[in-house]
């Protein structure tokens, strides 16, 4: 088990309600974080619906949903940017 410290951002903090919050896991990667978080309640599960549209950082650093989480202190969620 790992404690992570979750952020979350723009329409993803809506749709959860909290801005973080730190989570104890046994996922490896963030793909399994998320489908923890997405079996919590219906308000992740809505949030993570549709992962194209979810981007992910791991401790500032953009990452894959594959990436290992081992050594990682904070996970970020938000939708993807755009320039203008």
């Amino acid at each position: 088990m790992q404690s992570l410290q979750i952020v979350y951002f723009a329409w993803l903090r809506e749709r959860i309600g909290l801005p973080r919050e730190t989570w104890e896991t046994k996922a490896e990667t963030p793909a399994e974080l998320v489908a923890e978080l997405a079996a919590r309640e219906d308000r992740y599960a809505l949030a993570f619906s549709d992962l194209s549209a979810v981007r992910v950082a791991l401790d500032q650093e953009l990452a894959d949903f594959d990436a290992p989480l081992a050594g990682v202190r904070e996970v970020a969620f938000f939708p993807p940017m755009t320039g203008g």
